[in-house]
């Protein structure tokens, strides 16, 4: 079915804030007093009230979040979430987008990712093979303020820094230096033409030469680096795949990895067709390099916390030189940011995360496409672990923890800069440090809400409203 409500891109990107071609350089300045002249309405320090609706009930919420998803793959996904508060924040970013509602905006609107915390950034390789740092995560991503993601981002840095037991100092420099180094970053790119904030990118390169005063952090990011380099599909390959009655299938790793009860030549059929409707939304030369590869087999895969119990697949392709091609296929929902930010002006959620990605990231992977499923669904695909470098958070001090807060402030305010106007953005923070404080204070108090709602949880887990189960470690590993 044709989309009829998708946007033209010049309307995306006004409603994104983003300069349409008409618009010159020598308009900046007028769009930067533009964004001063907001402060008026929401002052800065504004950004610091944290409020939720008395009435609002979080266990609600989650059940709404839970809607839809594999019935028995949800103990799963509260097993994770009772690790602790900050697992609990990572599985239930629809609590904060409803409590986002009540607090100041701006009123700037940029392409969010909708569940910007620090674990949803990490490194992964362009197609140019360079080791790139981003979010990597848009499963939730929609237009809205830009205040949304920095106190998402924020709060997980508050957070981290409790479950790792850094004190209150620490972790209140980390939320404060998001903002910090987001609004440098906006200040930076408010001054770049389109097209070089379009061009920008980190790479592990870059972080590695401001590392030269940390020689063992440097260390260690190398080694992480090296590993990223062979985490590559066919790296993987050789971990999650065997060979049955002398063709190579995907070994079932249960419950984390497994097949379904439906027969293989009963599901070819099915796979055949819907990736053939998603070889229509990838680009023509990328459509001829996806032509050298033929299905083999698929089967279902848990993945991360926020996500255990959607539909999600590894998609097993043979190439025409003994190679092989491992894609990850993952169910798109609607964003918990829908109704509540805005209108998605997407049918297929797989095309909203899709857009959102390629709007976002610097450079995305080259199988990055979406389609519907056999019974309506939304889908989105890209490779599996493409060099993929996940942040070590057990193994950061705090000092390297106030770097990497850096360092997501930077990617988050080059994403949000892609797509929406630095200008106008760096004109309403100004050069001072009054919204990075309040950014601070409000994530300390979200924080705090934060961890009562997972008293409640713990305690409705335990009334059984929220099944878990015991998952070996072993086994996780095996499949993440």
């Amino acid at each position: 079915m044709k989309d009829k409500r998708k946007s033209p891109p010049d309307e995306i990107a006004k409603r994104n804030g983003a300069p349409t071609p008409e618009a010159s350089a020598d308009q900046r300045e007028a769009r930067r007093l533009a964004g001063k002249a907001l402060r008026k309405a929401c002052p800065r320090a504004s950004h610091a009230k944290m409020t939720v609706d008395p009435k609002r009930d979080p266990m609600a919420l989650l059940e709404e979040s839970n809607q839809d998803r594999v019935e028995t793959l949800l103990p799963i996904r509260f097993t994770r979430m009772m690790e602790s508060p900050f697992a609990f924040f990572r599985g239930s970013a629809i609590l904060q987008a409803h409590d986002l509602q009540g607090t100041p905006a701006a009123g700037i609107t940029v392409q969010c990712c909708g569940d910007c915390h620090l674990v949803n950034f990490g490194g992964f390789a362009t197609p140019e093979r360079i080791l790139a740092f981003d979010i990597n995560d848009f499963d939730e991503t929609l237009p809205g303020p830009f205040e949304w993601d920095l106190k998402r981002l924020a709060t997980s840095f508050i957070l981290a820094a409790r479950w790792r037991g850094f004190g209150k100092a620490d972790s209140k420099a980390m939320a404060q230096e998001v903002g910090t180094a987001y609004r440098d970053g906006q200040a930076r790119y408010a001054k770049l033409s389109v097209l070089d904030t379009w061009y920008a990118k980190i790479t592990f390169d870059e972080i590695l030469d401001e590392l030269a005063s940390d020689p063992q952090s440097a260390k260690m990011l190398k080694k992480e680096v090296e590993k990223a380099g062979q985490n590559t599909s066919e790296h993987v390959f050789h971990k999650i795949t065997n060979i049955d009655q002398g063709k190579w299938r995907i070994a079932d790793q249960p419950p984390l990895l497994y097949h379904g009860d439906t027969s293989q030549a009963a599901i070819e059929p099915i796979v055949v067709q819907f990736f053939k409707d998603y070889r229509g939304t990838l680009s023509a030369d990328r459509q001829a390099l996806f032509d050298r590869y033929e299905f083999v087999d698929v089967a279902h895969k848990v993945v991360g916390v926020g996500s255990v119990g959607t539909r999600c697949y590894v998609a097993l392709f043979a190439g025409r030189q003994d190679d092989h091609l491992l894609l990850q296929v993952k169910e798109a929902r609607t964003s918990v940011l829908e109704g509540r930010a805005g209108p998605s002006p997407y049918f297929n959620q797989g095309e909203r995360v899709v857009t959102g990605q390629r709007l976002m990231q610097s450079a995305s992977d080259i199988f990055l496409g979406w389609s519907h499923g056999p019974q309506g669904g939304s889908f989105y695909v890209r490779q599996l672990r493409d060099m993929k470098l996940a942040p070590n958070l057990t193994a950061f001090t705090p000092s390297l923890f106030l770097a990497y807060a850096r360092l997501c402030g930077e990617a988050l305010a080059r994403a949000h800069a892609k797509a929406g106007d630095a200008a106008t953005i760096a004109g309403y923070l100004g050069s001072n440090e009054s919204f990075d404080e309040a950014l601070r204070d409000y994530a300390i108090a979200y924080a705090d809400q934060v961890e009562e709602d997972y008293k409640t949880f713990k305690k409705a887990v335990r009334a059984g409203r929220f099944p878990i189960e015991t998952i070996a470690s072993e086994t996780e590993q095996a499949v993440r």
